[in-house]
């Protein structure tokens, strides 16, 4: 289903799938990519069939969400209430990690698990982030020559609740080239995370 929400006055187009009372995962994107590659992924499918509730967003200023505009900062939490979610599990590949890594530092009530996918800003944010309690899975393709897969390490100390997930031979957009490993591992780790509250 697709829709178009008013997040803080601006307009911003989601895909979602599955029940909407089952326990939801909120798929983000990178700079090249949008919601509907979760869709032609059939990561939206994947999710809905394991019963969880997949919602795919176009960023601000990218895809059908290109007119509208949100500060990375607060955008995330300004989403989420407009969408009525309590708490997600949020996955956030590439570019997408300025957005997300604010909510995980300043909402973490807001997040059931962190899956960062060679999200950008982890030096930025690695001071800030440190949260044991967090339930991360951290993804990574060790062929990334983008952001460098040394960084998983360097994001995994600082969140001793994660798991990392090393993909051979894959690129920076990991589940790209490894799909169905990929989406195994992210149905595993959202279910552990709402089994776990």
């Amino acid at each position: 289903m697709h829709a178009t929400i008013a997040v803080d006055g601006q307009a911003i187009h989601l895909a979602s799938e599955g029940d909407p009372a089952a326990p939801p995962v909120l798929l983000l994107h990178g700079a090249a990519f949008s919601s509907e590659t979760w869709e032609k992924l059939g990561t939206l499918k994947a999710l809905a069939a394991a019963d969880l509730r997949a919602v795919a967003v176009d960023l601000p200023g990218f895809a059908r969400s290109k007119q509208a505009q949100g500060h990375p900062e607060t955008f995330l939490a300004a989403l989420m209430a407009a969408l009525g979610l309590a708490r997600a599990v949020i996955v956030a590949p590439s570019m997408s990690g300025r957005f997300a890594f604010p909510l995980v530092i300043s909402h973490p009530g807001l997040v059931a698990g962190f899956v960062a996918v060679a999200p950008v800003g982890v030096p930025q944010y690695l001071a800030r982030l440190r949260n044991p309690r967090l339930p991360a899975l951290i993804v990574w393709g060790e062929a990334d020559q983008i952001v460098p897969a040394v960084q998983a390490t360097v994001l995994s100390a600082a969140l001793p609740g994660s798991r990392v997930l090393l993909m051979p031979g894959a690129r920076h957009p990991c589940y790209l080239d490894r799909p169905t490993e990929f989406h195994a591992a992210l149905i595993a780790f959202a279910k552990d995370c709402y089994a776990a509250t």
